[in-house]
Formats: C-alpha cells, sequence, structure tokens
C-alpha cells in the first residue's frame, strides 16, 4: 500500500513576522489546556515552540486524538476562527509550548493585506482536509499495528534527532496519550511496542525512544 504522508506547509519566516506584528506572544506549560470544545473560535495560533494535540472527549469520558499534531511553525485553529463557529475540538500542548495568538479581527486585516498570507492559509486547509480523509482511511483499512508503526514515522520526521544509536524521537509521550491518538487501549500500545522492541525496529532506553530501522517499521503498515 502507498504510504502518503501530508507535510505541514512550512510559513516563511518573513511571513511568521508578519503573524507576529498581529499577534501576542503566550506561554503554554506541558499539559495546559489551549482551547476547549465548546468556546468562541475567535483566535488563530503560530505555534513558535513546541508541539499540540487536537483531541475530543467522548461520551464515557476517554480522549480520542483527530488530525496529527501539530508542530513548531504551524498555524493551528483555522477553520472553525474563519467560520466564526465554536470549537468542536480541545488543544492542549504536549510539551512547554510557545505560541502567537492573533484574533480574528487582527487576522483577517492581516489576510487582507498580506494575500501571500491567504494563500498560505488555504493550502493549509487543503492539506489538512486531505490529511483527516487519510486518517479515516488509516482508521478504517489499517490494523493497529500498521497504525502505530505509521505514527512513530511520522513523529521522528517531525520530532527527530539524529544519534549514533537510531533517531531519537524528542517527544516524550506516554502509552495513554499514543493510545489516544490511533484509536487503541494502553494495553495495547505497550505490548506492540515491546514487539517493535524486539524485532529491532525501535530501542528504548529509559524515557527515550528511538528509530532505528524505519523499513521494518514500514512492512507492518498493511
Amino acid at each position: 500500500m502507498e504510504n502518503i504522508n501530508y507535510e505541514p506547509l512550512a510559513l516563511e519566516e518573513e511571513e511568521k513576522n508578519l503573524i507576529r506584528e498581529y499577534g501576542t506572544v503566550v506561554n503554554y506549560p506541558k499539559g495546559q489546556i489551549i482551547f476547549a470544545a465548546g468556546d468562541t473560535a475567535d483566535r488563530i495560533y503560530l505555534i513558535e515552540e513546541g508541539f499540540v494535540k487536537i483531541y475530543r472527549i467522548t461520551a464515557d469520558g476517554r480522549r480520542v486524538t483527530v488530525g496529527s499534531m501539530r508542530s513548531p511553525g504551524e498555524l493551528m485553529g483555522l477553520a472553525e476562527t474563519l467560520y466564526h463557529g465554536e470549537r468542536t475540538c480541545f488543544a492542549g500542548a504536549i510539551n512547554d509550548a510557545t505560541l502567537v495568538v492573533v484574533r480574528k479581527n487582527r487576522f483577517e486585516e492581516l489576510l487582507e493585506q498580506h494575500p501571500v498570507i491567504a494563500i498560505k492559509v488555504a493550502k493549509t486547509l487543503g492539506v489538512r482536509m486531505r490529511e483527516a480523509e487519510a486518517i479515516i482511511h488509516e482508521m478504517v483499512c489499517w490494523q493497529v499495528p500498521g497504525r502505530l508503526a505509521m505514527l512513530l514515522l511520522k513523529m521522528s520526521e517531525r520530532a527527530g534527532v539524529e544519534t549514533e544509536i537510531g533517531t531519537k524521537i524528542d517527544l516524550r509521550l506516554t502509552h495513554e496519550e499514543i493510545a489516544c491518538m490511533i484509536g487503541t487501549s494502553r494495553q495495547t500500545v505497550t505490548s506492540l511496542l515491546n514487539t517493535f522492541k524486539q524485532e529491532k525496529s525501535i530501542a528504548i532506553e529509559g524515557r527515550e525512544m528511538y528509530i532505528i530501522d524505519s523499513e521494518k517499521l514500514n512492512k507492518w503498515i498493511v
């Protein structure tokens, strides 16, 4: 099966500077909720540092991640803000995060005065729609091992640091958080990570995880 990875569209530094001029820098500690379902969508966010997860809470209280985690340099909260509806999801800081917060009226001024940003926003929304379709496909067609393998590969691309051991995933997620991201249980994640470790596709040292054989992980994606 062809593995399609929709990478976030990178903003140029001059584009980021424009957004910074219209917004305010806010720091969010690890675990802090940035926005919640039911909030009025009246601002967008530029992630400067850290990673953010987008999730919903089910009727039985489980957290289910929707969409990919948002990475440094990405815009967040776009669609609902431009539509000016209510938030349907939660956004939480995976680690300590620094964001530029731009209120809706200021963001609209920015888009009117700088069409290059408006085009980038449109392209970003298009990529995310395709990404959402891909996630639905993964959930329906791929078994849990494949979904976990793909997540680890995506994390290594977005938050990977090359070391002598392999590509260290420079982002610490609990097994529960990983389970929420691929629609399974914490116990299943723990078991599968042990399987990946035994086949030497990953290495785990303390709280650090390394990708040491991406080809072996890719073979699970069927």
